[in-house]
């Protein structure tokens, strides 16, 4: 997506610049994004130093942080060390670029060709600070699970503040959608939950990621990544299930209870994380934030789409 002056409407740029500009933005991003993976739990700068090898703390030379394409190049070592060089890294970018593609498609090139570009691309920049935000947290979550407040706080408030730019709802619809986001999870499956249990059966970052998707898409927009993450997070289980018997937690929960245990400090009870999951199926954890964001980018890129033609048919 590229600047523009605001008399400029949507059939004045070719559309093949737009989509490879963006493409090309979103690689990079997701470049970035690999840095705020990798940082944001371990508390340090994702500004400096620059990227440097995990292996040997070499940085990394600009010529081999290409996106994609640099990973390549290096046949997945590092040139510095020869250290093995994960596929999640040029994964995350490849997600970058092609989410980036595709919101350009679904906000930007869908609109009237007659559309003035500017607040088109505001429209889209803003979309995609959410797609690239809830990417990251997706993959913190994985590793950690755990979702940061810098993400979903954060995207609150950036969602709140810019209600304007989404023409389909208002401040009202917006703040609504925040509490039934929030709430929704809270009360059932974290207080009752507990109540009834002796402990929470989701997260609060979860409550806190869907007060996110509630602020920026109303309160249909949980509704449908709570069912959409739901359904795929229930399949993912019974196939995990199905093939290793278990649900392993990541390593580093439990490098995290182990190293609490060995300096004899208590991690917060209200924590899911705080004990070791109970044997049996149901005390299986799973990391659901990442399926609860899979369905919110479903809904962004072709769920309102589905719910607008269901509602119509059933009105006509």
């Amino acid at each position: 997506m590229v600047a523009c002056s605001p008399s400029v409407r949507l059939v004045d740029v070719p559309f093949w610049l737009l989509r490879s500009f963006t493409l090309a933005y979103g690689l990079v991003v997701g470049s970035f994004l690999n840095v705020v993976i990798y940082r944001v739990p371990e508390g340090l700068s994702i500004v400096r130093p620059a990227s440097r090898c995990g292996a040997c703390g070499t940085p990394i030379a600009a010529r081999d942080n290409i996106p994609v394409l640099g990973w390549i190049l290096l046949r997945g070592k590092a040139r510095c060390c020869g250290a093995k060089i994960a596929l999640r890294y040029p994964m995350v970018e490849l997600i970058g670029g092609l989410l980036a593609w595709a919101c350009l498609e679904v906000v930007v090139l869908s609109a009237p060709l007659d559309t003035p570009l500017l607040p088109l691309l505001a429209r889209g920049y803003a979309d995609l600070a959410i797609v690239f935000a809830l990417v990251a947290a997706a993959f913190i979550d994985l590793d950690h699970m755990y979702l940061p407040d810098e993400i979903t706080l954060g995207g609150a408030v950036f969602a709140l503040g810019t209600v304007g730019l989404r023409p389909e709802l208002t401040w009202k619809v917006s703040l609504v959608g925040a509490c039934v986001g929030y709430f929704g999870v809270m009360v059932p499956f974290v207080w009752l939950y507990k109540l009834i249990r002796g402990r929470p059966g989701m997260g609060e970052g979860d409550a806190k990621l869907l007060l996110l998707v509630g602020a920026w898409f109303g309160w249909r927009g949980v509704l449908f990544a709570l069912f959409a993450g739901s359904l795929q997070g229930t399949l993912a289980a019974i196939v995990t299930l199905a093939r290793h018997g278990k649900l392993e937690e990541p390593e580093s929960v439990q490098q995290e209870r182990e190293e609490a245990a060995a300096a004899g400090e208590a991690m917060d009870p209200d924590d899911p994380l705080a004990e070791p999951p109970p044997s049996g199926i149901g005390g299986q954890r799973l990391a659901f934030g990442p399926f609860l964001i899979l369905g919110a980018l479903e809904y962004l890129l072709f769920g309102r789409i589905v719910i607008e033609r269901r509602l119509r048919g059933l009105l006509e």
